[in-house]
């Protein structure tokens, strides 16, 4: 019932009623009108059974399309296809996602907008249509504050059911019935504010007997290296799929002398069974059986050799040999590795035992083959070349033997790399790299097993709780254009910048306490990390503290905010002129850094490296030492890829939050889900510690800004400056961790954006470093005419030569137009002369005051009262001065 509180008379009530029957015709119109707008963008609705469990449906917008705000518009287009195809399909279970094709400067992009959203209970049941509809609004209000006005052309559902039959279309409803029930619901649409998201029955990880809540020390241990094999495969396209047209494999044992172990290397070659298999398919299939079932027949004879090295495994061989053995080897069974598309090992077991398992050398050796044979291994000869672009499978069989050569070189190299790496760990640290899967890894291995003291300094492990919220204090590097373009620059880097503050800067030690109201503390007596309410002046071109906007970009703003910060970069900036409110956070003891003996030993290790003319020892600790911090900082929550049965993947269907599945042989579905953290499970990486990431990120900031906020700085990037004046000399030194260098004397440079310039050196060498797939074509000639028209894009041809397909496991070849360009102002504001003419930046200026709890909004408007009233009485007590000092002046003035 409608009460009326306010309306006194019979006059007042009749216009009130017509007031709100007003109001609901003008919904009722405005609602037809979308209804109908809906109705005549639609170019086309398809569905298709992709297999059981799996139908997938779309619709196509005409022009105009629907921008990513139209919120509306695209979830009724999202309810019409579940209503048409989805819900007369489900049996079982059911989940689906959303996946829009979005219109960009460099074409179209499709991607899957977050987890599946339920169309059913756990028990099968259906979820009522307003629960759904609120989910749907509800993702799209999030790629709405991504991508805002950008176009959507399409949008395509997968939808997955845990029936193991056909699916069956029941009850079908036509058209009109269809959109009947999609307008019945869109009239009484839900908020989505109204439903909570539904969350997955979580995955129950293996129980850990013993989890200490600090990093603990290694033990050292008496075991001796491991020999490993060492392999390649090549590859040729046909119709732009990549088959391996070759393969090879050659055991190395410790203390082996690699330069007379080429006859040893065992090759695989498709032309070899043309006599047996008319087809290339069956022929390049061959190849990576006889590859499989050799590495078998080593392994059960040679109990030691456990792990085969592919460089390039995670990204390449390992796509094509995930495929082949979950497709082609029934008596083995796989367990992949899979993180953020990254296949980092591939174990093959046959029942529950291992036989042997894949990883990639160039997790633990990050650079290129040729460099790395160049640093480690140079009395191996060089990389070769042979021309991969004209190769066919007609000519295949004439250049065998220089292609096996080829091959056959990589593979030799790889093999010597290795070699060398296993001896150089092994010799100076007693760990063998054969142990480890990735560098930080083994750095964090070393480090734990020759340095780490944990009496002196326990590296406390964060809780999810404490881990979730320091985690936002974790920002990065900066980098940021400041100037578009100069002449007689200078371009310095710091020596080993993270090293130099793991080593100088104290850091977070202890276990952290909580204190949800910082009222009435002086920032001065707090070390941890704040949750503080922050005002940067408008007067500072170059502000200090970062802050993360709506699109994940870090900015360095103006204005107002709130954000989770290092309290030593919250001191430095309140030194600036910010003002700075601490509302809440966790404070840790103030501790002498842990890596100091860490640091100390690689960097001096690595200076007589270099001095001695060992290119490969220096190689080795610069890299160890460099991969230390990152460990501590990994990210809890990651998107892992899974191939399994069907019974895992229902599991999966059920228990995770669903990216994608899709079946890839008659035994084996591929399945991609967010795993890591949620409200109510927690699986971090074991010896995870985000407060020393954090704060070691943020001392670089602090080292680095009294050179970044110099008049004469064009452009930064974390460990490097661009200045035009040169740096006083005692703060230049090639062998002095935290001093400068000076890489380059610069001519003239012009830059457009981080990571994107193009310079000429003194030396007449020319620099150029852009990002994407089109960087070929950003020649100086380019970044000459991107910075007089910064909206200026070129269309322009690209070969993307290996693109994954993480649903299918292939790599294909794919010719597209991309669209040159580069986007300036998402940092920065650009700022043009009279001439229109970009000559300087500034900073962007923000108010962004919703990160903050009511508590914490309460607390800061008092302490904001309290600095203005302190301010006003300052002003007070100044004026009362000036004018006593008047008066004084007055009575002394002669006569």
């Amino acid at each position: 019932m409608l009460h009326i509180r306010h309306a006194s008379t019979k006059r007042d009530v009749d216009s009130f009623h017509v007031k709100i029957n007003q109001k609901a015709m003008m919904n009722q119109v405005r609602n037809f009108h979308l209804f109908n707008r809906f109705h005549r963008m639609i170019e086309r609705r398809e569905k298709k059974e992709i297999h059981p469990g799996l139908l997938s449906c779309e619709i196509l917008f005409l022009k105009p399309y629907p921008s990513c705000n139209d919120l509306d518009l695209l979830s009724l287009a999202t309810m019409t296809l579940l209503i048409e195809f989805a819900y007369p399909a489900i049996c079982g279970y059911s989940k689906f996602t959303i996946s829009p094709t979005i219109i960009t400067t460099s074409g179209d992009v499709t991607f899957t907008a977050g987890p599946a959203i339920a169309l059913t209970s756990l028990d099968g049941n259906l979820l009522s249509e307003r629960e759904v509809y609120a989910n749907i609004e509800r993702t799209f209000a999030k790629i709405a504050e991504i991508y805002d006005v950008i176009v959507i052309k399409r949008i395509y559902l997968r939808i997955y059911t845990e029936s193991k039959k056909d699916l069956q279309d029941r009850a079908v409803l036509c058209l009109e019935d269809v959109c009947n029930k999609v307008f019945d619901l869109f009239l009484n649409k839900p908020n989505f504010k109204d439903f909570e998201p539904r969350i997955a029955r979580k995955i129950s990880y293996q129980n850990r007997s013993y989890q200490p809540n600090h990093i603990t020390a290694v033990k050292k241990s008496s075991t001796e290296m491991r020999p490993f094999l060492v392999a390649d495969t090549e590859t040729i396209v046909i119709d732009d799929v990549h088959y391996p047209y070759a393969a090879g494999l050659l055991k190395v044992m410790p203390g082996d002398d690699l330069s007379s172990k080429v006859e040893f290397i065992e090759t695989y070659f498709s032309e070899d069974y043309s006599i047996i298999l008319d087809s290339f398919e069956e022929r390049s299939r061959k190849v990576l059986f006889d590859l499989i079932e050799r590495i078998c027949r080593i392994v059960e004879k040679e109990k030691s050799i456990r792990t085969i090295y592919f460089h390039n495994f995670s990204r390449f061989d390992g796509i094509f040999l995930l495929r082949h053995i979950a497709c082609h080897h029934n008596q083995y069974k796989i367990k992949p590795m899979m993180r953020n598309g990254r296949l980092y090992e591939l174990v093959v077991l046959r029942e529950k035992t291992v036989l042997f398992r894949f990883r990639d050398s160039y997790l633990l050796l990050p650079s290129s083959l040729e460099m790395l044979a160049k640093n480690l291994c140079p009395e191996l000869g060089s990389k070769g070349n042979v021309p991969h672009s004209d190769l066919k499978v007609s000519n295949l069989l004439s250049m065998k033997k220089e292609l096996l050569d080829y091959m056959k070189q990589d593979i030799l190299l790889l093999g010597g790399v290795m070699r060398k790496a296993q001896d150089i760990y092994w010799n100076d640290y007693k760990v063998d790299i054969e142990s480890k899967i990735t560098l930080p890894s083994l750095a964090l291995t070393i480090f734990r097993k020759c340095y780490y003291d944990p009496q002196t300094f326990p590296i406390h492990i964060p809780s999810q709780v404490e881990d979730t919220f320091i985690r936002r204090a974790y920002y990065g590097g900066h980098s940021d254009v400041y100037k578009p373009s100069g002449e007689n620059l200078y371009y310095y880097d710091v020596n080993s910048l993270y090293p130099f503050v793991m080593k100088t800067f104290p850091m977070p030690g202890g276990k952290p306490k909580w204190y949800g109201n910082f009222e009435g503390q002086e920032l001065d007596h707090l070390f941890g990390f704040i949750e503080a309410y922050v005002e940067c002046p408008k007067t500072i071109e170059k502000p200090f503290l970062p802050y993360r906007d709506k699109n994940q970009t870090l900015i360095f703003p103006t204005g107002e905010f709130i954000g989770v910060y290092y309290s030593e970069e919250l001191k430095y900036a309140r030194s600036l002129g910010y003002t700075v409110i601490p509302l809440s956070g966790y404070l840790f003891e103030k501790m002498e850094s842990p890596f100091v003996s860490f640091v100390s030993s690689l960097f001096e290790s690595r200076l007589k490296a270099k001095e001695s003319g060992n290119d490969a020892l220096g190689y080795v600790y610069k890299t160890l030492m460099n991969s230390l911090y990152g460990r501590f900082g990994i990210n809890p929550q990651s998107t892992v890829t899974d191939v399994c049965t069907q019974e895992r993947q229902n599991f999966y269907l059920k228990n995770t939050d669903l990216i994608f599945a899709e079946k890839l042989s008659e035994e084996y579905y591929v399945v991609s889900y967010l795993s890591g953290k949620g409200l109510d499970y927690w699986n971090p990486p074991t010896n995870s510690a985000v407060q020393l990431a954090a704060a070691i990120t943020a001392c670089a900031r602090i080292h680095m800004y009294p050179y970044i906020s110099r008049k004469d700085c064009y452009y930064t990037d974390t460990d490097s400056v661009v200045l035009s004046q040169p740096l006083p000399e005692e703060e230049i030194h090639s062998k002095v961790l935290g001093k400068f260098k000076l890489e380059h004397k610069i001519k003239k440079a012009i830059f457009l954006a981080p990571k994107s310039y193009h310079f000429e050196a003194e030396d007449g060498s020319k620099v150029k470093k852009h990002k994407g797939a089109a960087s070929s074509f950003a020649t100086e000639e380019w970044f000459l005419s991107q910075k007089e028209d910064l909206t200026r894009t070129e269309l322009v041809p690209v070969e993307a030569n290996f693109r994954i397909d993480l649903k299918t496991f292939k790599i294909t070849k794919k010719d597209m137009q991309y669209n040159l360009g580069v986007k300036v102002g998402t940092k920065r504001k650009p700022v043009f002369d009279y001439n229109k003419i970009w000559v300087d930046t500034k900073p962007v200026s923000i108010v962004e005051l919703s990160g903050v709890n009511t508590l914490g909004i309460i607390l800061f408007n008092r302490l904001k009262e309290e600095i203005k009233e302190l301010q006003h009485d300052k002003r007070k007590i100044l004026s009362i001065l000036g004018d006593r000092e008047r008066e004084i002046a007055d009575q002394n003035k002669p006569g």
